[in-house]
């Protein structure tokens, strides 16, 4: 495959062309080629992105990458049932790990949200993906393209907030929908796009 060279693709040193965020950090490379845009169905995974969606609001996602291991020993794997019967003695204790991110507001919409979706009628995989929109008929050629919310994310957002979800705004559920796979924001000429997977 030739690639235009473009300042958001970049060539790496295994000849592989990503989208320029994908190719600038080690840890950024393997969620690129490994777990971003790549549908995921997973109920416990999925409940993770949901609340390490919240957790990166305002911040790199690089730096909630970095600490993922430290958030899944925390929050039980990510286990909603264990994550559920959460404390306020666990909260205390978690503000002060310096491992995650030390936000009180953070900590506790994770614990709520465990028991928001176990409270769910529908598996979370299945509410979630309900507003995954009709699959794009190109990649994007720009990230300027990229939307920051959209219809589907707002609806999302609305529907999880109505069911107890915090930090869950369309911005962060847009994010969410891209880190799943229900759209496949890989642009025009990354290894990684539709267009190039289809090839």
């Amino acid at each position: 495959m030739s690639v235009i060279p473009r300042p958001e693709i970049i060539v790496g040193d295994d000849g592989l062309a990503r989208c320029g965020w994908g190719a600038s950090d080690p840890e950024y490379r393997r969620y690129h080629d490994e777990e971003w845009g790549t549908p995921q169905h997973d109920t416990v995974r999925l409940f993770e992105k949901v609340c390490l969606e919240g957790f990166q609001a305002g911040l790199s996602w690089i730096t909630i990458l970095r600490r993922r291991p430290a958030f899944r020993e925390v929050f039980h794997g990510f286990d909603a049932a264990q994550v559920a019967v959460m404390t306020d003695d666990d909260v205390v204790r978690l503000l002060g790990d310096e491992r995650i991110i030390r936000h009180r507001g953070k900590i506790e919409a994770t614990i709520q949200n465990a028991r928001a979706t176990l409270e769910l009628d529908v598996p979370i995989d299945e509410l979630l993906w309900s507003f995954a929109p009709a699959p794009r008929t190109a990649p994007p050629v720009s990230f300027a393209e990229v939307p920051a919310t959209t219809l589907e994310s707002t609806a999302m957002s609305k529907e999880l907030r109505r069911r107890g979800f915090r930090f869950v705004g369309p911005t962060t559920m847009y994010a969410l929908m891209q880190a799943a796979g229900m759209v496949d924001d890989h642009l025009a000429g990354c290894h990684r796009s539709a267009s190039a997977v289809a090839a």
